[in-house]
């Protein structure tokens, strides 16, 4: 090779590499030395329309040439994808309260994982079209970025809420905001001013030596989860659901005492819950979102004890809502009905829940959309055809849609279940989709079975009879509210 072209082939090699030019939407990013593409992904996802910085990632390797390896180079040039001009504002997308919801229940962790979007995109295939996502749990941490000075205990497992309402609007599903309400273990531990007080020894009272309950009728306790619905709310859910909108129901009664019996020495614990839903309802409404109530499923049988303790007066709280969520998983009806083991007997206390949740409802014009169970808990025959029966029979009982429940987020059941509920048009559910409603199909309804109905020795909190193995089943977070 003559010289000149050696020195000439040399210098070419000397020269920096070509500057590479972001393309529209994308941003430019000079890595540094320790950099990974998993750290980039982090630093910019809010930056970008990816819901998880593993979406990220895999959509920066694919910008750059299908860029392999983990770690970048000092100074080496990265596309960034996906870069939004500003930050994602959603909108409510109004429905009419009798919409017939399809959900299912992700907690705040999962909903805001890679793993939580499969199952979001699995559940739309199926035939689902609602998810019901925590906001806050009754351990009381925020999963959100929420301005408050009472919302200290937050882990940003949805880093972006308007942007994850985006994501289920934009799989035409229906958004709803889950908040504990008045058990809240955060909130007490850190100010114990708003627990619950021990009469006997003045410092903030256990139920079953567990701290975890607020004074409900506690104005500083009602303002703060009523600026969190707000919030959610003005962030673009459509809807907001009240879980734990009770006061408690187990430990020693006696002991607890509550601002309402000073301020309001007349008051029951009804009265405290109707008045709190009803400034809540005031205040959420005009953002143009329904407002949903879980109750315990025991509440439909209307016994005085269980309405002492819980505060739930279904008649007083159908008035302020759009729908009421009763909680009739058939494995927690222990001891009713003399059926030894109810888990085994969906249809049962399916249907004699909801015939008398409608009756106690009757012309108040709230709707009626049950929890369902979607776990293996004190019961045999889990099984796809159980999710069916459960769901078939709430509807010929006058139920709109339903909400399938399992705490580990496992729905493999209710996911074999749903094509063939589908295909069985009109049987199980009408298939109502956001911006349409199909005209329901004629179905032959089953016929009341309302009648009085002993309880003995059942369990307030949980419809089920005490046992020494309470406390592991607890562990289990099989059930909650």
């Amino acid at each position: 090779m003559p010289l000149v072209q050696a020195k000439a082939e040399a210098a070419k090699k000397l020269e920096p590499p070509a500057p590479i030019v972001a393309p529209p939407g994308s941003d430019l990013y000079i890595a540094q030395r320790g950099d990974s593409i998993t750290s980039v992904a982090r630093k910019y996802l809010r930056r970008t329309k990816y819901l998880t910085s593993t979406e990220l990632a895999e959509a920066i390797r694919a910008a750059n040439h299908n860029r392999q390896g983990v770690f970048l180079k000092s100074s080496e040039q990265i596309v960034i994808p996906g870069i939004l001009e500003s930050a994602i504002v959603e909108k409510s997308v109004p429905i009419a309260r009798d919409f017939e919801v399809r959900a299912i229940y992700l907690t705040g962790v999962m909903a805001g994982s890679d793993h939580g979007e499969r199952i979001i995109r699995h559940w739309r295939e199926v035939g689902g079209n609602a998810v019901v996502f925590d906001i806050k749990d009754s351990d009381g941490i925020v999963n959100i970025a929420f301005d408050h000075p009472l919302a200290s205990g937050q882990r940003h497992y949805i880093s972006d809420l308007p942007k994850f309402i985006h994501f289920l609007h934009s799989e035409n599903m229906h958004a709803i905001a889950r908040i504990a309400i008045f058990r809240d273990e955060h909130l007490v531990t850190n100010h114990p001013e708003l627990a619950v007080k021990s009469r006997s020894t003045g410092q903030p009272w256990r139920e079953n030596g567990k701290l975890v309950w607020t004074d409900p009728s506690n104005p500083k306790v009602q303002d703060y989860d009523i600026a969190l619905a707000k919030f959610v709310a003005q962030a673009g859910v459509d809807e907001v659901q009240f879980d734990y909108v009770r006061f408690p129901a187990e430990g020693d009664q006696k002991d607890a005492a509550f601002n309402y019996q000073t301020d309001h020495p007349k008051q029951q614990r009804s009265e405290v819950i109707a008045d709190f839903l009803q400034r809540a309802y005031a205040e959420i409404h005009p953002a143009g979102v329904l407002l949903s109530l879980d109750v315990f499923g025991v509440m439909a049988w209307q016994r005085p004890v269980d309405l002492a303790h819980t505060g739930q007066d279904i008649v007083a709280m159908a008035k302020h809502c759009d729908v009421l969520s009763p909680m009739i998983y058939p494995s927690h009806f222990f001891g009713m009905d003399g059926i030894a083991h109810p888990g085994d007997a969906p249809e049962h206390f399916i249907g004699e829940s909801m015939d008398r949740f409608k009756l106690i409802t009757k012309d108040s014009g709230v709707v009626i959309r049950p929890w369902l169970q979607a776990f293996a808990w004190r019961t045999k025959t889990y099984s796809p055809k159980y999710v069916e029966v459960q769901t078939e029979v709430a509807k010929q009982k006058g139920g709109i849609g339903f909400l399938f429940w399992n705490a580990n987020n496992d729905y493999s059941k209710p996911y074999t279940a749903m094509p063939e509920m589908r295909a069985a048009k009109g049987r199980y559910f009408r298939g109502d989709e956001v911006g349409s409603k199909p005209e329901p199909a004629t179905v032959t309804p089953i016929a009341s079975t309302v009648s009085p109905v002993t309880a003995p020795n059942t369990n307030v909190d949980t419809g089920l009879a005490p046992s020494a193995s309470d406390s592991t089943r607890r562990a289990q977070k099989i059930w909650r509210h």
